[in-house]
């Protein structure tokens, strides 16, 4: 078989498609409305149970196509929803990643690429009990079916990581979302400049992974350059840092450069705090076709904002928008 017969054939808009399931289809449909408006519920069913089975059944390679259409939400921005832990995976003393069950195996989260969500449990504070609310973004995205995963760093001061270090296979923790004013599409900017600390990694990581999936070379068309500054106190504090490097190796347009406090020997990256000359050596300068992100302790958001501020770069309000040149999560 040609490329192009192969491509024809497994095509959701192939001739054998339309004419083998949407058009019989739209005719069960509109005759059953015709006849019996009562029946339509169940003349749709029967369509979407049949066409979906056939087109399996002729091109089982289009399953993921097919179940990330037909997937639905999980999320939602109003309701607080229960979500069981499936796997835990522990990246250190104190850091791990948190797998979450969707209430089904082919549903997505429903997060678009640069919001969060809320996370909430209801602990013992100070010896009352109250429900604590926290803001976090997963590291997975809506490519990810029936889950989603959290990467957490349990502080022992902390009140929701604390908690959720805590967490057994099966435990559940309340979500609510989708959240926050960044809504990453391709286009966006030309260019993105980062600057991340600890956990702050996380929004990054989603807009990043979304960027090189989009590239051109991946059938997408994200031209967008990415620039990271990720600064951390000591070596094993660098989160996910394997994944940040094979990024970087897949994608000539993503670079990250780390700044530590405490570095070891033979340290090819920056040393102390992330300075405004590093900020101008390594990111994007000021300019309408740029952003500049942020996202870390409150401390080092503070610092930043006053460094991207004598560098030229418009003053972040107290809460950003999507139109703000520089950006904080």
């Amino acid at each position: 078989m040609s490329q192009a017969q192969r491509s024809k054939t497994t095509s959701l808009l192939s001739s054998q498609f339309i004419n083998g399931v949407y058009i019989p289809s739209g005719l069960l449909i509109l005759g059953v409305g015709i006849v019996k408006v009562e029946w339509l519920p169940f003349a749709i069913a029967v369509s979407l149970v049949l066409g979906t089975w056939k087109i399996y059944s002729a091109a089982p390679e289009l399953a993921p196509v097919l179940e990330k259409v037909m997937a639905t939400n999980a999320l939602k921005p109003d309701v607080f929803q229960e979500f069981p832990l499936k796997e835990k995976t522990v990246l250190s003393h104190n850091v791990a990643i948190y797998r979450f069950s969707l209430q089904t195996p082919t549903q997505i989260l429903g997060l678009p690429i640069g919001q969060h969500m809320s996370v909430a449990a209801t602990l013992n504070v100070n010896g009352e009990s109250k429900e604590v609310v926290r803001s976090y973004t997963p590291i997975s995205s809506d490519e990810n079916l029936g889950y989603f995963d959290l990467l957490i760093k349990s502080y022992p001061q902390g009140n929701i990581s604390k908690h959720m270090g805590t967490l057994k296979l099966g435990d559940t923790m309340k979500v609510r979302g989708p959240k926050g004013a960044m809504v990453y599409a391709p286009g966006l900017v030309k260019r993105f400049g980062m600057i991340a600390g600890g956990t702050g990694i996380t929004p990054m990581l989603q807009i990043i992974r979304a960027i090189v999936r989009g590239r051109p070379r991946n059938g997408g068309n994200d031209t967008t350059e990415v620039d990271l500054i990720f600064a951390n106190v000591n070596y094993d504090d660098i989160l996910l840092k394997e994944d940040l490097d094979a990024l970087a190796k897949e994608d000539p347009h993503f670079r990250v450069f780390y700044v530590l406090n405490n570095p070891p020997e033979k340290w090819d990256g920056g040393v102390g705090f992330c300075t405004p000359e590093i900020i101008k050596a390594k990111l994007p300068p000021p300019s309408p076709d740029m952003k500049l992100l942020l996202c870390g302790p409150p401390p080092m958001i503070s610092a930043m904002k006053k460094a991207t501020d004598s560098l030229g770069y418009e003053k972040p309000r107290p809460v950003s928008k999507l139109a703000d040149q520089v950006f904080c999560f």
